[in-house]
């Protein structure tokens, strides 16, 4: 690191800064696959203050800046490749204002899904972008995260408002105005979410809230097939019902799940339902999908009203990458996803399950399909390098396939270090005006250098 800089940080941030091995090592590594990549050193954010005095002390001495939430992140997006300093947020945590009659709330980026949705509940509101993991929401906006809700309720790039930005040279901008539509120049909320944390660090997000519906119905139903869990799915959206979530799982990821989670399911092709709203109109919806899954092999649909029930259910699918991952002991996990449009996704799971049926590594199939968006899991021996060779064959398959079918090499995860290739090949030319907005930016390429693209 050059001469004087961990000096100048220690004055300022006393023991904020943290330059110890285990510190460094937890902050340079995620729930990913990719080796940890550590930074020089870690410092812990309290204010809007601190992330502005970082960004400048930084940019004088020209040492790269990561930003860190939770560290559950899937393709390396956190990973410090140039070392520099990795900026935890995660005390930046306080949720500010809550504008219970605008349906909207602002908070740190810090704050957590779970801590939010807790704060919010007497309120009788919620947020409804779920990952799955407890995820920090700073770190969401960046990989513009969605989740099981996104079929009804959309993604970050829908439930953010505006955002207080720090720019690569330490200014404090806001993308927007709490209202909920404007035609104020730039959408710079919008360039923002899904950066990655390579145009500038979030300091503080304005949300989107939701009333917390009138009644709330999980179902589990399992099938005679893929095929007839897909179409499922489209027949219902197609039929207009509006499902609140829906996610299918493979008979091998029933395995895992029945496993890891203590439960009894059938281990065959599932899907998890939840529907939203008033006590009718949730029976009304119910009637219509169990009618369609019946005409496409479907069984009887396993109902989870309580809302212990219904926690236990959705743990169950969130905890469905670490049950995937345990198949074997001692592996690691490789997780990756594609998004293809809905008329296409029950050719590409079909022809996906085919290609994972001749790998060498247990591999299961899950995910959000109510948008087309869905998932796959590699249990990988991490002392077998021909596993990893072969792993990145079948994924290169996937997303080929989908992009052949005019879908995206990355419905949630964002591209970070493993996608950056086939965000070439998915959007070609457009990727050299996103290296102009970044040159533009960040002259000194300092705000998380090497992610999303090369320059």
């Amino acid at each position: 690191m050059p001469q004087g800089f961990l000096d100048r940080l220690e004055q300022r941030f006393g023991d904020q800064l943290q330059t110890g091995e285990a510190m460094r090592e937890q902050h340079g590594s995620s729930e990913s696959h990719y080796v940890a990549m550590l930074p020089d050193a870690v410092v812990f954010a309290h204010s809007r203050e601190d992330v502005v005095a970082l960004v400048r002390i930084c940019s004088e001495f020209l040492v790269p800046i990561v930003p860190f939430g939770a560290g559950t992140s899937i393709e390396g997006n956190a990973a410090a490749l140039r070392g520099g300093v990795s900026l935890d947020m995660t005390r930046m945590d306080k949720i500010i204002a809550v504008n219970a009659e605008d349906f909207d709330c602002v908070i740190q980026p810090g704050v957590r899904r779970e801590q939010l949705n807790e704060y919010l509940r007497d309120q009788g509101l919620f947020f409804p972008i779920d990952p799955g993991a407890n995820a920090t929401l700073g770190g969401m906006a960046s990989t513009r995260a969605s989740g099981t809700n996104a079929v009804r309720y959309g993604t970050m790039k829908d439930a953010v408002l505006s955002l207080e930005v720090v720019t690569p040279q330490g200014n404090v901008i806001r993308t927007a105005t709490r209202a909920r539509k404007s035609a104020a120049g730039y959408d710079l909320t919008r360039l923002y979410v899904g950066a990655e944390g390579t145009l500038g660090i979030i300091t503080e997000l304005s949300l989107r809230l939701h009333p917390i519906p009138e009644a709330i119905s999980s179902a589990v139903c399992s099938f005679d097939g893929l095929d007839g869990a897909v179409d499922t799915v489209v027949q219902s959206i197609q039929c207009g019902v509006p499902l609140a979530r829906v996610e299918i799982l493979d008979s091998l990821q029933m395995r895992a799940v029945n496993r890891w989670s203590k439960l009894d399911y059938p281990e065959a092709p599932t899907l998890f339902f939840e529907f939203h709203g008033s006590p009718a109109y949730v029976a009304e919806q119910v009637v219509t999908v169990k009618a369609i899954a019946e005409t496409n092999g479907g069984g009887e649909f396993a109902w989870s009203n309580r809302p212990e029930e219904r926690n236990k259910l959705w743990r169950a699918r969130h905890d469905a990458y670490y049950a995937a991952v345990n198949l074997r002991e001692g592996a690691i996990g490789w997780a990756t996803d594609v998004c293809v449009p809905m008329s296409r996704l029950a050719e590409c799971i079909a022809e996906t399950h085919k290609d994972l049926a001749t790998a060498s590594m247990p591999a299961t199939i899950l995910g959000h399909v109510g948008d087309g968006n869905f998932h796959v899991v590699f249990s990988i021996d991490p002392d077998a390098p021909e596993e990893m060779r072969e792993v990145e064959a079948i994924n290169a398959r996937l997303v080929e396939r989908a992009l052949a079918m005019e879908g995206t090499c990355t419905g949630e995860h964002g591209i970070g270090l493993g996608k950056q290739e086939w965000l070439v090949a998915e959007l070609g030319d457009a990727v050299e005006e996103m290296r102009t907005i970044k040159r533009a930016l960040d002259p000194e390429n300092l705000m998380n250098p090497g992610k999303i693209f090369s320059l």
